[in-house]
């Protein structure tokens, strides 16, 4: 079987394949050069997901518009390609039903926004910065600089918390004290922990509550209100401040003790000390 290769690979069909060459180039040069150019001139004001959202339109409608220059170059009859892309649509639509809910999802979260790229989140016992915001699902890089992915449609079903939303938030401080302690004394020194460190707000106010009469002590909520950027250096030095002036007033932070009773017919269970081998 003799085969024509003149038929096809001639001067014209040559010259039609680099201009479709150069046309791809430039075309998806341009495409990017016009993202770039449109991400300078927004205003600085439009959050980082807006502008992403901005970039990917450029992307997927300049993609598509030279993907129809290109077809046009190369004289093809698109219309079979409408009656393909039908049928593939509907097995892929019928096969990939997760995949649209996901992307349904995606749309709900963007207009939602309950949250944004660079934001710090909690999705059950997992938390992160939002990383990315796509079509199928959601990036979180973790606090050890792992990337989490998360399908949209489990965001849209589940509880989120935005650590980050709001410029300020409280951290809360568990403190147990024992039951002998002067409580009146305990309150006035978290409260001067609380306003002798610079990273604590003086409005909203520090807040202290007595809890409960717990099974060791007396348990205390101190509420530190702070910038939200200054989440650990508050955590640690307000724990520093608290155990140090605790230490210094001689206020007893309690712990579990147990007691081993054998009853009144029995002898004490005999003690020996293992470092001396006396009882």
């Amino acid at each position: 079987m003799n085969f024509d290769f003149s038929k096809y690979f001639n001067t014209a069909n040559l010259e039609k394949l680099m201009w479709v060459l150069i046309i791809l180039v430039v075309g998806v040069a341009l495409i990017y050069l016009l993202a770039f150019v449109v991400n300078k001139v927004l205003p600085k004001s439009l959050s980082k997901q807006r502008k992403m959202i901005v970039r990917r339109l450029i992307y997927y409608s300049g993609y598509i518009l030279l993907a129809f220059i290109l077809i046009d170059q190369l004289n093809i009859d698109p219309t079979p390609f409408f009656g393909a892309a039908g049928v593939i649509g509907l097995v892929i639509g019928v096969a990939s039903q997760t995949s649209i809910g996901n992307i349904v999802s995606g749309f709900f979260l963007v207009g939602e926004k309950s949250f944004e790229i660079g934001d710090v989140i909690k999705v059950g016992d997992k938390a992160g910065v939002v990383f990315s915001i796509d079509l199928l699902a959601i990036k979180i890089r973790t606090f050890d600089n792992q990337l989490l992915r998360i399908p949209n449609q489990t965001i849209i079903s589940t509880e989120l918390i935005n650590v980050t939303r709001f410029p300020i938030r409280r951290l809360d401080f568990n403190v147990s004290v024992a039951y002998k302690e002067d409580l009146a004394k305990v309150k006035t020194l978290l409260e001067e922990v609380a306003k002798a460190n610079p990273l604590s707000l003086d409005e909203p106010e520090p807040l202290i509550v007595f809890k409960d009469f717990g099974a060791s002590g007396i348990d205390i909520l101190l509420g530190i209100w702070f910038e939200k950027q200054n989440y650990l250096k508050v955590k640690n030095s307000i724990f520093q401040e608290i155990k140090a002036r605790f230490d210094a007033e001689g206020i007893e932070i309690p712990f579990p003790h147990v007691t081993l009773y054998t009853g009144e017919a029995t002898k004490p269970f005999p003690v020996m000390n293992t470092t001396t081998g006396k009882k």
